[in-house]
């Protein structure tokens, strides 16, 4: 009873302290006491001190406890506020000390700065006179150097006048070195008379001396050139003299020197010599050689190496050379032929890669173009940079040019390649650059007789290629033989020049591609053999026109006329494709994939001829050069192939076709295995089709293009002769489904029929096989139709082949057997079908109780539901 009553007076909404202040408090006070305990709770702790009534008895010994207890803790807690109440006081006092110890910090710190600035100007005091004597040193120092230069320099000038006089060239190239530097140090103090008049006295006497040693040199070289050692000596230590005197001096007698070492050329090969022409041009080579022999054997000691003298009387005579062979080409220009250009020109590379052996260049006054002097790397042995095994172009460079000279009637062509591009390349022959059109023009010919000989060579071939094997392609020889020779006139060519003959010969190129593709690949491609058979078969063909107008005649009313012209023109259409379709042998099909193939190889080589020009030409000219319409040309022909191979194949199933479109599927009595027709063409596929790979077993992927352009060309056939089955009955459509998925599944087996190795079409092909076979599935489909209503027909319809319109309608509605007269009303159902956007209400379209009194399609009361799923159950049994 009590504890109940404790519970029932016990406040309800006591709340319990937070868990985190009780612990930090029991870590601060630890204490036993259950009143400090933070989950105290004061009816358990009541109940443990009353436990029963009888307890109650000593409550109030219990009272007067706490009572006690309390009183303990508000003298504890006063004694706490006591000690606190001085601790403001002692804050104060603290403060005011500490404010009193920094303004005595501040004082003092003041002091020492004082007594600093006093100690540092008694430092300077002390060190000034010091200053004033390192200063008095540095000006005596400096003015004591500037007196002994000044010695040295009137002492030189004055040894310098005495040495001229006696031409002591060794000590006066020693000394006038050491007197120009010391002669700098005065430049600033040129305004003094004294030391301006020493500059000037040093000018003459460099001018003196730069006279003197070049009238030395003529009277030394005024003979056959200087006969006594001692004269070679001096000259060699006036050399030293001219290294250190102004340049302009050295030039000149450089520049005299190397024109009376050219004297002799000038005169043996002046243009009025017989040695001046080109035939003859190897006699300026051999002079230069033998001269330069001998000038370093006489006089190669007298200049000092780093002056070149050798290159110098080389480079002069490079220009020297150009120049007359500038001007004596100009003026004899008719004389030269291809055979004589190529020889000057193989005599004068040749030439210039022994020179740029020989020398450095360095010594070449001329500005040199950026592609001048760059090293580059040797070409690969493949200029296209063809990674194929048996590529034209990986035949080796030197064995390419010995071709190049075979095949270009013996024409001599450069035998040594040049590994790096020096300054020397090019100093002689770009003269000939203006004269390289006669190469061009030669190349031209000899394309053209080349060009003559490939289609002699495969007209004597008969109707069978001979066939060479390429990286596993059957291309013609002619393709390979034509862009070897290509290699070697690139490569001959990027020897002679880069720049507008580069460009002429891709002209050249461009032409002989175009005449390539049209007369040896285009012209060849095989034509239908069986023209003079066409006759007959154009009579029956007429005559089995002209039953069919009498039928439609019969079918004629007022809404099908349009329906009759149309049907005529197919019927028109179908005769002349089953009598003018070509129709190839096997050696035709091989010639077809034979060209295709080379086509595909020149097209694939086209584009890295078209690179590899773009590489070897001047960067300016890249940009015309252009192969794109060549490449074009080849695609066309690859595409001409496909389409001859899909047309023959196309003309191989067409009887099938027409005996399908000929069958009385009306009168169909039940469905059974393929027809005969799916069987033709069947094996039509197994017939061509193996064979068409292994001819292109090289180039998948126009193989693969040729399956796909048979199969959408077959499928819109197939579609069109499925309109021309009419009428049918709902067996016979039942037939058609059949046949219709089993040629599906023919086409998609196509590209692998008859190979040892399945695969699996790409996707897309799939994907378009089912699509377009489906449409022919739904097109039967719509014919089984068995609605009771004109308006569910047509929405049925409509489901099935949402894409189409009211001409493909009517020609459904020919293939149901439904009579002129009761089509125009369908149509019309079916246009405003069309027109409400899917709206099928009925009272929305005529029902089949209309005014006009039709009673809905003549079908058959069989559902439809369950004879399509009959035939696909039969089409899986089959499968």
């Amino acid at each position: 009873m009590a504890k109940k009553l404790i519970e029932a007076e016990t406040p309800r909404g006591l709340k319990r302290s937070s868990a985190e202040p009780n612990q930090a408090i029991e870590q601060v006070f630890p204490s036993q006491d259950p009143l400090d305990r933070g989950d105290f709770n004061p009816i358990d702790y009541i109940n443990n001190l009353f436990p029963t009534e009888q307890s109650l008895s000593n409550i109030e010994e219990v009272i007067t406890g706490f009572q006690g207890k309390i009183r303990h803790l508000d003298s504890e807690i006063k004694s706490c506020i006591r000690s606190q109440s001085g601790v403001s006081q002692d804050g104060a006092v603290a403060l005011e000390e500490a404010q009193k110890a920094i303004s005595q910090l501040f004082v003092r710190i003041k002091d020492i700065r004082a007594k600093a600035e006093k100690s540092e100007h008694t430092v300077r005091e002390i060190t000034r006179d010091i200053k004033q004597l390192d200063i008095a040193k540095r000006n005596l120092t400096s003015a004591i150097t500037t007196l002994n230069h000044l010695h040295f320099l009137v002492f030189g000038v004055d040894q310098l006048e005495v040495m001229c006089q006696k031409r002591q060239y060794s000590e006066i190239a020693s000394l006038l070195q050491g007197v120009s530097r010391v002669m700098e140090h005065f430049t600033p103090y040129l305004d003094i008379p004294q030391v301006k008049q020493l500059a000037d006295q040093l000018d003459q006497i460099e001018k003196r001396l730069g006279d003197q040693i070049s009238n030395d040199f003529k009277e030394a070289f005024s003979g056959s050139g200087p006969k006594q050692p001692s004269t070679l000596t001096q000259l060699s230590e006036a050399c030293s003299v001219l290294n250190v005197i102004e340049p302009r001096f050295k030039r000149e007698i450089i520049r005299w020197f190397v024109s009376l070492q050219l004297v002799e050329y000038s005169h043996l090969f002046q243009e009025t010599e017989e040695n001046a022409w080109l035939d003859r041009i190897d006699r300026r080579y051999a002079w230069i050689k033998r001269h330069l022999l001998n000038f370093e054997d006489r006089m190669g000691r007298i200049f000092p190496a780093d002056w070149e003298m050798s290159e110098r009387i080389a480079v002069e005579f490079c220009n020297l050379t150009r120049n007359e062979l500038t001007k004596i080409m100009a003026k004899r220009v008719n004389e030269i032929d291809v055979k004589l250009l190529l020889f000057t020109l193989q005599k004068t590379t040749q030439f210039e890669e022994l020179l740029s052996r020989r020398f450095s260049g360095l010594s070449m006054e001329e500005s040199v173009p950026s592609k001048i002097g760059s090293t580059k790397p040797v070409e690969s042995t493949n200029p296209f940079e063809e990674p194929a095994a048996k590529n034209p172009f990986e035949e080796d460079e030197e064995e390419a040019v010995n071709q190049v000279a075979s095949s270009t009637q013996d024409q001599q062509a450069p035998s040594d390649q040049l590994r790096t591009v020096s300054p020397f390349h090019g100093l002689i022959s770009r003269c000939f650059e203006n004269h390289l059109n006669i190469f061009v023009d030669s190349q031209d010919k000899n394309m053209a007789e080349l060009m003559d000989r490939f289609v002699a060579d495969l007209k004597s071939q008969g109707p069978s290629l001979a066939q060479a094997e390429i990286e596993g392609c059957c291309v013609l020889p002619s393709c390979a033989d034509l862009f070897v020779f290509y290699k070697k006139c690139l490569l001959q060519c990027a020897q002679l020049s880069t720049g507008q003959p580069m460009l002429a010969l891709t002209y050249v190129f461009k032409k002989y591609l175009r005449e390539y593709a049209t007369r040896l690949l285009q012209s060849n491609l095989p034509r239908s053999n069986h023209a003079s058979s066409i006759a007959a078969p154009a009579l029956q063909s007429m005559s089995s026109l002209t039953k069919e107008f009498t039928r439609e005649l019969r079918d004629l009313s007022s809404g099908g006329a349009a329906g009759l012209i149309q049907n005529f023109q197919s019927l028109l259409k179908e005769g002349d494709a089953s009598n003018t379709s070509p129709k190839f042998t096997k050696d035709d099909i091989a010639r077809i994939c034979t060209i295709l193939t080379t086509a595909e190889y020149c097209l694939e080589t086209t584009q890295q001829l078209e690179g590899k020009l773009k590489e070897k030409v001047k960067p300016s000219l890249a940009d015309k050069v252009d192969l794109g319409s060549e490449q074009d040309l080849f695609g066309s022909v690859i595409s001409q192939c496909i389409q001859l191979l899909v047309s023959d194949l196309e003309g191989a199933c067409e009887p099938a076709l027409i005996t399908m479109a000929k069958t009385a599927w009306q009168t169909w009595e039940s469905v059974g295995d393929q027809s005969q027709y799916v069987t033709l063409m069947t094996s039509q596929f197994k017939h061509y089709i193996p064979f068409i790979r292994d001819c292109l077993s090289s180039s998948r992927k126009y193989f693969t293009q040729f399956c796909v352009r048979f199969v959408n060309a077959f499928m819109a056939r197939f579609v069109q002769q499925l309109y021309k089955c009419k009428p049918v009955g709902v067996v016979g459509a039942e037939q058609l489904l059949l046949d219709t998925h089993m040629l599906k599944t023919a086409l998609l087996d196509l590209p692998s029929v008859g190979s040892q190795v399945a695969r699996k079409p790409p996707a897309s092909y799939s994907k378009m096989v089912v699509k377009g076979m489906t449409r022919a599935e739904m097109i039967l489909k719509v014919v089984m139709d068995a609605s009771d209503t004109n308006a569910k027909y047509v929405a049925h319809y409509t489901r099935l082949l949402p894409e189409s319109d009211s001409s493909e309608f009517q020609k459904i509605l020919d293939m149901k057997g439904v009579r002129r007269s009761d089509q125009q009303l369908l149509i019309d159902i079916y246009r405003a079908h069309q027109a409400s956007q899917g709206d099928q209400e009925e009272s929305a379209v005529p029902s089949a109780t209309s005014t006009n009194g039709s009673q809905g399609i003549p079908i058959s009361p069989d559902h439809e539901s369950s004879r399509i799923k009959k035939l696909e159950k039969l089409i899986k049994r089959r499968l």
